[in-house]
């Protein structure tokens, strides 16, 4: 049974290298992300932690997301969004720029309000269909997101 057991390990490991050798962890089918591999509009759910305020005490905070990814580069969203101190912002519309590695992780550069910049790191999932994120800057912004394709 032990020496069963270890045949099926090694058998997975191998096609799970296999698979990686190969690309089929990749956006799709193997082929490399590209800018053009992230273009549609995505509903996105975010929560997470931030300053009430510039040097405030961390409130939570929870928000939807409509975001447009061009395919070449640029960003738009329309963001509503509540903190536990500072209350509801409704209908914030903000722009940027994205960033696709082959990998099919991402790097996106947007301000969502004037004088409110935001890097935010990505992973594209299931083709395209999918995102996942966190925020990096501000550091003291802990925001994790996930968005789907609409």
């Amino acid at each position: 049974m032990t020496q069963k057991l270890h045949w099926v390990s090694v058998v997975a490991i191998g096609a799970a290298l296999s698979m990686c050798a190969n690309g089929a962890l990749a956006g799709d089918h193997g082929k490399a992300c590209s800018n053009s591999s992230l273009e549609g509009v995505y509903g996105i759910q975010m929560s997470g932690t931030r300053p009430a305020s510039p040097g405030g005490p961390t409130e939570a905070v929870i928000g939807v997301v409509v975001r447009h990814y061009d395919g070449r580069g640029g960003v738009t969203q329309v963001d509503n969004v509540k903190g536990a101190i500072s209350g509801y912002v409704p209908d914030r519309f903000g722009t940027g720029t994205y960033q696709v590695n082959d990998d099919c992780t991402v790097v996106v550069n947007f301000q969502p309000a004037p004088g409110v910049l935001i890097e935010e790191r990505l992973v594209i999932v299931d083709k395209g269909r999918e995102l996942r994120s966190f925020t990096v800057l501000p550091t003291t912004l802990m925001v994790t997101s996930v968005g789907i394709k609409m």
